[in-house]
C-alpha cells in the first residue's frame, strides 16, 4: 500500500494510491495517517478497503509529509562508508544518532526555507523508515516486524550550525522546512527489500547524489534494534537512515544551496520529491 495525506498545510486529509495510481481519501476510515493508522491492526483494516468505492481527492491537491502526528523523528548519520570518508571522518562503529525537531517536517514538494542567516545548507537524500509496533530492546532478527513502512527524507542540514557551532548536531538540522517526507509511505510488505534499492539526487537538473542503500553500514534492522536498546520506539516515530556520497559539503570546493535552486529527489520504488529554495522572511 502507498498511504498519503494531502490538503492545506496543516490540515491535511488520510489518503491511500489506489492500482491507477491515483489518490483515494480515506476520511471518515481513519483520522490521520499516524501510528494508530499504522499499527498491525490498523494496517490489515486498510487492506481490506474495495478502494474502488473511496472518493477521489481533487485534482492538483497539495501532498503533505506523508506520516502525521510524529512523536520522534530521529537521524541517523555517517552511515554510508563513502560519504564519511566524503566529509573527511572516521567510518562509525555503531550508528551515530541524533534528533531532528519535529517542527522541521514538511511535504514533499514544499519550499525549503533557508534562514537568511544560513551560509552552508546542504542536500541529504536518505531512506527512512517509521515504526508501526512499540519497540524495546528487540533482537535484530525480531525488528523488521516493528516497521509499518518506508519513505523519502531529504534530511537538509545547515553545516554550519551542524560542526561550527558547540553543542549537537540537532540545531542544524532542524529548522523549518528541513524534513520534506514523501510522497507517500509504502507498506512493509510492498518494499521486500530495503537495503537494495536505488537513489539520487540533482540539484537544479545536475546529478549530485548516486547510490543505493546496499551501502549503508547499519541497515534498517540493526538500527531498529541498535536505537530500541536506548529508547523505546513508538508506532509513528521516523528514523531517517543516511545519506551516500555526493553532498555539497564533499564537493571540491564546496557547493551549498541558495535560493532558486531545486532539488529532485528519488529511491527506488517510494516515488520522488522536489523542492525549491527560498528565503525564510521570518527566519
Amino acid at each position: 500500500m502507498k498511504l498519503v495525506r494531502y490538503g492545506e498545510d496543516g490540515r491535511e486529509i488520510p489518503g491511500i494510491i489506489d492500482t491507477e495510481g491515483r489518490i483515494r481519501s480515506l476520511l471518515g476510515v481513519v483520522d490521520e495517517i499516524d501510528g494508530r493508522a499504522l499499527s498491525p491492526a490498523g494496517l490489515d483494516r486498510l487492506r481490506e478497503l474495495d478502494l474502488s468505492l473511496l472518493p477521489f481527492a481533487p485534482t492538483g491537491a497539495r501532498l503533505g509529509p506523508c506520516v502525521g502526528r510524529v512523536g520522534k523523528l530521529i537521524g541517523i548519520g555517517l552511515n554510508y562508508s563513502d560519504h564519511a570518508e566524503e566529509s573527511g571522518l572516521p567510518v562509525p562503529t555503531e550508528p551515530i544518532v541524533f534528533m531532528k525537531a519535529t517542527s522541521a517536517i514538511s511535504g514533499p514538494y514544499d519550499p525549503v526555507r533557508l534562514p537568511a542567516r544560513a551560509t552552508k545548507a546542504d542536500w541529504e537524500v536518505e531512506l527512512a523508515f517509521v515504526i508501526g509496533t512499540r519497540a524495546k530492546n528487540v533482537a535484530e532478527a525480531q525488528a523488521l516486524d516493528h516497521v509499518a513502512g518506508y519513505l523519502i527524507v531529504n534530511d537538509v542540514s545547515e553545516r554550519a550550525w551542524q560542526t561550527e557551532r558547540q553543542g549537537q548536531w540537532t540545531k542544524g538540522k532542524s529548522h523549518d522546512s528541513f524534513a520534506p517526507m514523501g510522497p507517500w509511505l509504502v507498506t512493509r510488505e510492498d518494499v521486500p527489500d530495503p537495503g537494495a534499492l536505488a537513489m539520487t539526487l540533482d540539484v537544479n537538473g545536475v546529478r549530485r547524489q548516486t547510490g543505493s542503500t546496499r551501502t549503508m553500514i547499519f541497515g534498517v534492522a540493526t538500527l531498529v534494534s541498535y536505537l530500541s536498546s536506548f529508547m523505546t520506539l513508538h508506532p509513528g516515530d521516523v528514523v531517517t537512515t543516511g545519506t551516500p556520497p555526493g553532498v555539497g559539503l564533499g564537493m571540491k570546493p564546496p557547493v551549498y544551496l541558495k535560493p532558486g535552486d531545486v532539488m529532485h529527489l528519488t529511491i527506488e520504488g517510494l516515488g520522488d520529491q522536489q523542492q525549491e529554495v527560498i528565503v525564510d522572511d521570518d527566519a
